[in-house]
């Protein structure tokens, strides 16, 4: 799978807010991801993001 900043991913558990979707700020060894619900921020090692992602939703490239 292809992971990249600003891209949204459905994961497979919800976060104790309710949301399940969460913005990528980081890719490497670790990603930092954004809740989209309460914007609580975590960072999570690349295999469990990779296991648990049942959806990508990529970014809105911008038209210049």
């Amino acid at each position: 799978m292809e992971f990249e900043v600003g891209d949204i991913v459905k994961l497979k558990k919800k976060h104790p807010c309710g949301s399940q979707e969460w913005e990528i700020l980081r890719v490497g060894a670790d990603f930092r991801l954004k809740c989209t619900g309460c914007a609580r921020q975590i960072m999570v090692p690349r295999r469990l993001v990779e296991k648990n992602t049942r959806a990508i939703r990529k970014k809105q490239e911008e038209k210049v």
